[in-house]
């Protein structure tokens, strides 16, 4: 898994201690389908997630990350869901709690495909037949198609 520069650099100097980092879910829909991806760090299926650089805009970080994983340039909606998720251990050893920012997306253009090195699968799944995922992912793609207007947030 490709590792942000800014991450990579803290690790430099942290090793592998708990970082808090800021993180977007692009739940992109398509009619009656969602664009999922099957993670190459752990052959699991999910929406596009990745990290929020610098600086950056949750929203404008979810939409790269979609072009970057996927190929599909979508068009970000609203912000459906923001929530502190459990500390994650990656792969290697690292460390990393993440405020997700789950943001319900619409399809615009382009062909879904493997566009980087982050997944193994890409492909638009009906959202009443989705593989099998963790139930945080499952949760997310569920609150998006609630078509709720108002973000959720823990209370």
């Amino acid at each position: 898994m490709p590792i942000p520069d800014f991450v990579r650099e803290l690790r430099r100097r942290v090793g592998t201690a708990e970082l808090w980092l800021p993180g977007v879910t692009a739940v992109v829909r398509r009619g009656p389908e969602v664009l999922l991806v099957r993670r190459a760090d752990n052959g699991e299926w999910s929406p596009v997630t990745g990290i929020v650089d610098p600086g950056e805009d949750p929203g404008v970080a979810a939409r790269r990350e979609v072009l970057e994983e996927t190929g599909v340039l979508a068009h970000v909606d609203r912000l459906a869901w923001v929530r502190a998720l459990p500390r994650t251990t990656h792969v290697n050893g690292d460390l990393a709690s993440y405020l997700d920012h789950t943001f319900a997306c619409s399809y615009v253009s382009g062909d879904a495909h493997v566009a980087d090195d982050e997944s193994l699968d890409v492909r638009w799944c009906p959202v009443d037949d989705l593989p099998a995922m963790r139930a945080s992912y499952a949760d997310r793609i569920a609150c998006v198609l609630e078509d709720d207007p108002v973000t959720r947030f823990a209370s």
